[in-house]
This record gives structure tokens, C-alpha cells and sequence, in this order.
């Protein structure tokens, strides 16, 4: 029963929600759309990334607020009635609403959660690039990013696996050479054998793929450009 009504009072909150807003047109879906959202926990800890339409969900719900930011040292959780009426600045994103614009947040915080998650990363090409430190594991050498792509050690052709464990990061032209061998037919050998990464805190694999200046302050690692 209880998992019924929270149900229920979620889907009343997303229409509450979405009452408000007049999506006209791919601008506005895009922005709507875009995980543009970085979301704290209530220790301030970076553990998740949203849309918009997302965290004005939370917000309306009372499980977040958002960050009024004027710079590193002027940050002021605002809960959502009171951000419905900030004025829209020209730094802003906004979306068009039956009241006129609202802002759109770049920071959320939740209100109860406070743990960092841990997780393993996402197995990819990215993820590969990254584990391997852009290091062919053939020859040792640091590759551009048009130089490499990922070599399964033992061919797919032969019954290897698109896994961690087969997976490495090789230069284009040793991988070439290499084509459906095992690395010893093709005179190769690894630097070290590729394994699965480590769980990490949820905040070391977030990432700034919109290059949201607000989010600078939260995550530990570098942006990806």
C-alpha cells in the first residue's frame, strides 16, 4: 500500500511539475533534457548528475533544494517555491513557464541522502582509454587520441570477449599488424594483463561534459574538455 501511494504522490508531483512548463520547440526540450544538473548530497559531496526536468521534480517534491551561486564564497540553498520567483540573470539557462521564466539550477542538494555511493566504472572505450593511462599496452608508448583504439587480446574471431579482462588500449598500427592473432603469434607482449578497475567513490567518475562553470567547485578531477 505505502508503495502505491508514494507512486501515486510521485506522479502528482511530476505533473505539478510539468504543468508549469510550456516546451515549445528543440531548445527548450534540450534544455529540459540535458544532464546539466549536478547533484550533492547533503554533505555537499558530488554523487549523481540530472535534467532539469529532474531536479525541478526533486525540488517540488521537498527532497532537494538548489544552489543561488554569486561565486565561491555566496552559495544559498534556495527550496522551490522561493526559486520559482529568483530573478533569471543573463549567465542563466531558463525555461519558459504559464508564470514567465525560471531559472534553470546548475547545483542540487538532497535533502536526507548523505552517503557516497561506490561504483565500477562503465566498461567503454573511455574507460579503457583511462584505465590503460592512454598507454599502448603493447609498446608503452602514450598515444594521442587519434592514434589508438581498443585491441581485444584474444580476437573476437576466436571466441574473446568484449569484457575488462580482454580488452586493451594498443596503438592503431600495432593493432593493425596484429589483426586476429594472439599477441605471441604477432611477436606482441603485454605491458600487463587488463583487468577490471577498482570500485570508486561515485564522485571520481562524474564527469563535466557541458563544461558547467558551477560544478568546478564540487568535482576533484579534472574536466573533460
Amino acid at each position: 500500500m505505502l508503495n502505491v501511494q508514494n507512486e501515486h504522490r510521485s506522479h502528482s508531483q511530476w505533473e505539478t511539475v510539468l504543468s508549469l512548463f510550456s516546451p515549445r520547440g528543440p531548445i527548450m526540450k534540450d534544455v529540459l533534457n540535458k544532464t546539466s544538473v549536478l547533484v550533492l548530497n547533503r554533505h555537499w559531496q558530488a554523487i549523481d548528475v540530472k535534467t532539469p526536468i529532474d531536479a525541478f521534480s526533486m525540488m517540488a517534491a521537498g527532497n532537494a533544494t538548489a544552489l543561488d551561486i554569486c561565486g565561491q564564497e555566496d552559495l544559498r540553498p534556495v527550496r522551490w517555491e522561493d526559486w520559482l520567483s529568483l530573478p533569471v540573470r543573463d549567465e542563466d539557462n531558463c525555461i519558459g513557464t504559464v508564470n514567465g521564466p525560471v531559472r534553470v539550477p546548475t547545483i542540487l542538494v538532497l535533502a536526507r541522502f548523505d552517503r557516497v555511493p561506490r561504483r565500477r566504472p562503465k566498461f567503454c572505450a573511455k574507460a579503457i582509454w583511462e584505465r590503460d593511462g592512454g598507454v599502448c599496452q603493447y609498446t608503452g608508448r602514450k598515444l594521442r587520441p587519434n592514434e589508438g583504439n581498443i585491441d581485444h587480446v584474444v580476437p573476437v574471431s576466436r571466441g574473446g570477449a568484449s569484457s575488462w579482462e580482454n580488452c586493451v588500449l594498443a596503438d592503431k598500427k600495432i593493432n593493425s599488424k596484429k589483426g586476429n592473432k594472439l599477441p605471441e603469434e604477432a611477436g606482441l607482449k603485454l605491458l600487463r594483463n587488463p583487468f577490471t578497475p577498482r570500485e570508486l567513490p561515485v564522485t571520481q567518475l562524474i564527469r563535466n561534459s557541458h563544461s558547467v562553470r558551477d560544478w568546478d567547485m564540487f568535482l576533484n578531477h579534472a574536466s573533460d574538455s
